[in-house]
C-alpha cells in the first residue's frame, strides 16, 4: 500500500477521541497527495488553537505564528515566493477572532492562499468558552445565560467583500469536503473554506448528528459566479449551506499587484541582491 508523502509516523497528537480535527487533516492528506503538490513546494502557516496545531501533524514546511496573525505571514510568504503552495490554517476563535481584521483586508488584497478554518463554534484550547461563530443561547462557563451576540458570519463577510473563492463544508463528509479543499487549493487567488467540525468535548450542541440534520449541499443549479446569490444562500441559517458558493475569477492576485513582479516573474527569494542599486535608492529617499 502506497504511503502518502504527507504522513508522520509515531507522533502524539493532541486532540481529543473522536474531533473533527483528525478527519480534516486526513481530507487535506489526500487532497494534497492526488494533486500531486509535493511536500516540499507547500507551506502550512498556523496561529494558536486546537486547529492550528494541524501542520504540526504533515511532513512539510510549517509556520506557526502568533494568535490570529497566520493570514499576514502567509501572504508574505506567497509575496516573496509565488511558485509556493501557500494555505493558512487555523480555528474560527484564531481567524474570525483574534485574527478578523486580518481575514477581512486579506480577502480585500487576495494573495492566493486557501485558507482553512475549523469552525467547532467553540474555544477548544482554552476549555470552552464562546467563539465568534458559538450560536446564540449557547451556554459555557464563561457564558453561563448563553451567548447573546448573533454569530459572526464568514461566508457573507466574503461575499460582501468579494472574496475570489468561498466556500463551506464539513468534517464528517470526507468526499465532498475533499474536493471542495482541491478546488480550492487550483484557484488562483484567496480561497475560504469555513469547515464545520464537532468539538466533542466542549460543544455538546454542535455535533456531527446536528451537522448533518442541520446542513444540505448546494445543488447543480447555484450559479457559483452569481455574487448576489450566493450572499443570500450565505445568510440562511434554518439549514446550513455546503459546497462552493461564490467564485470571481477575474480579479488580480495581490502577487500580480507587487511592483518586484510586473516585469520579472523571478520569486524575490530567489533574486541576488544588488547592493549598490539598494544604497541608491535609500540615499534617494534620504535626499527626496
Amino acid at each position: 500500500m502506497a504511503t502518502n508523502p504527507f504522513d508522520m509516523q509515531n507522533i502524539d497528537i493532541a486532540w481529543c477521541p473522536g474531533c473533527g480535527n483528525y478527519s480534516i487533516l486526513k481530507i487535506l492528506k489526500d487532497a494534497l497527495l492526488e494533486l500531486e503538490i509535493k511536500p516540499e513546494k507547500l507551506v502550512i502557516v498556523s496561529g494558536i488553537g486546537q486547529a492550528a496545531k494541524t501542520p504540526h501533524y504533515l511532513k512539510t514546511n510549517v509556520f506557526n505564528g502568533l494568535h490570529g496573525r497566520a493570514l499576514p505571514a502567509a501572504t508574505a510568504i506567497k509575496a516573496v515566493n509565488p511558485t509556493l503552495t501557500v494555505i493558512a490554517e487555523s480555528g474560527d476563535g484564531d481567524m474570525y477572532g483574534e485574527g478578523g481584521n486580518h481575514f477581512i483586508h486579506t480577502i480585500r488584497r487576495n494573495p492566493t492562499i486557501t485558507n482553512i478554518i475549523h469552525n467547532n463554534m467553540v474555544y477548544g484550547l482554552t476549555k470552552g468558552q464562546a467563539s465568534p461563530t458559538s450560536l446564540i443561547n449557547f451556554k459555557t462557563p464563561v457564558q453561563v445565560e448563553g451567548v447573546f451576540n448573533a454569530p459572526f458570519n464568514p461566508l457573507s463577510i466574503a461575499i460582501a467583500l468579494d472574496a475570489s473563492f468561498v466556500a463551506r463544508a464539513f468534517a464528517g463528509d470526507y468526499k465532498e469536503t475533499k474536493e471542495i479543499i482541491k478546488k480550492a487549493l487550483k484557484h488562483k487567488g484567496y480561497a475560504l473554506i469555513d469547515v464545520f467540525q464537532p468539538c466533542v468535548t466542549y460543544n455538546k450542541i454542535n455535533t456531527y448528528k446536528w451537522f448533518k440534520e442541520n446542513t444540505y449541499y448546494l445543488d447543480d443549479s447555484h450559479n457559483v459566479y452569481d455574487r448576489v446569490e450566493a450572499f443570500k444562500k450565505a445568510v440562511e441559517t434554518e439549514k446550513y449551506p455546503l459546497g462552493i458558493f461564490y467564485i470571481n475569477p477575474n480579479k488580480r492576485t495581490f502577487e500580480e499587484n507587487l511592483a518586484p513582479y510586473k516585469n520579472n516573474r523571478t520569486p524575490v527569494i530567489e533574486r541576488k541582491l544588488d547592493k549598490t542599486k539598494l544604497i541608491d535608492l535609500i540615499k534617494s529617499k534620504k535626499n527626496s
